[in-house]
């Protein structure tokens, strides 16, 4: 069966990587973003991959509480018979030295990066309840694990994504409503240069991508990606205190 798809924060690399491989099945894949003229040419690269697909760029004030709950509810009105998946794939990676030192920083990155996601998630989540049925799938980071110096702003903010979809997961749990979490390692993007050029290695994010639409095809509860983090995030997360303070990481 065909599906109809939503990705929110479409234009980010590992969500473009991700329509690459929804368009081939999908019935409607609905790109939303803030920059209209990106979304018109990643719609029209999709639309090449499949002609019969059909596809719709919205902008929306990621920000704006009341205009994402109108997209919402606009996106499942246009679909016939609801929406199957929605895909939150929006954020940033802020300067932790900024946030330490300008709060109006420190207040942006916890706000793309925490609420705003989550703004989405809940105005989605509401219509999925009321068909009681769809997969919601959004992009945390193995970053919210564990606080650690070098990005706990980002950390925080990726902590509480965690601690929502955590209760997602609790409300749906009786139904086949379906919420999932993926968190990533650093993957090669735009937004990971600066690791890049340092010599940090970066994950493919097609390849993320790929972990991404099996784990949301599964209904699965956390996705890390690569698969690898599950482990390596598991010992940071139980290192003792006196050893994990002595860390530079």
């Amino acid at each position: 069966m065909r599906k109809k798809r939503v990705i929110i924060g479409a234009t980010s690399a590992i969500a473009e990587q991700c329509a690459r491989l929804w368009v081939s099945d999908a019935a409607e894949l609905t790109l939303v973003g803030r920059d209209l003229a990106r979304l018109e040419r990643q719609a029209a690269d999709l639309r090449v991959r499949n002609p019969a697909v059909v596809i719709r760029v919205l902008t929306v004030d990621f920000m704006d509480a009341s205009a994402i709950s109108s997209l919402a509810e606009d996106v499942v009105q246009r679909s016939e018979g609801g929406i199957d998946s929605v895909l939150i794939a929006h954020g940033s990676l802020p300067d932790q030295g900024s946030c330490e030192k300008e709060l109006v920083a420190c207040r942006d990155a916890l706000a793309i990066n925490a609420l705003s996601p989550v703004l989405f998630a809940e105005a989605f989540a509401g219509h999925f309840a009321v068909a009681g049925k769809g997969t919601l799938g959004l992009i945390g980071s193995v970053a919210g694990d564990r606080g650690r110096k070098s990005n706990y702003v980002y950390g925080a903010a990726k902590g509480l994504v965690d601690r929502y979809m955590e209760g997602l997961q609790h409300r749906f749990a009786a139904s086949a409503v379906r919420a999932v979490l993926v968190k990533p390692g650093p993957t090669d993007t735009p937004m990971t240069a600066h690791l890049k050029a340092k010599g940090m290695k970066l994950a493919d994010p097609g390849n993320v991508a790929s972990a991404i639409v099996s784990g949301m095809a599964r209904g699965s509860a956390v996705v890390y990606a690569p698969a690898k983090w599950r482990l390596i995030m598991l010992v940071i997360r139980h290192l003792p205190r006196m050893v994990f303070n002595r860390m530079d990481i």
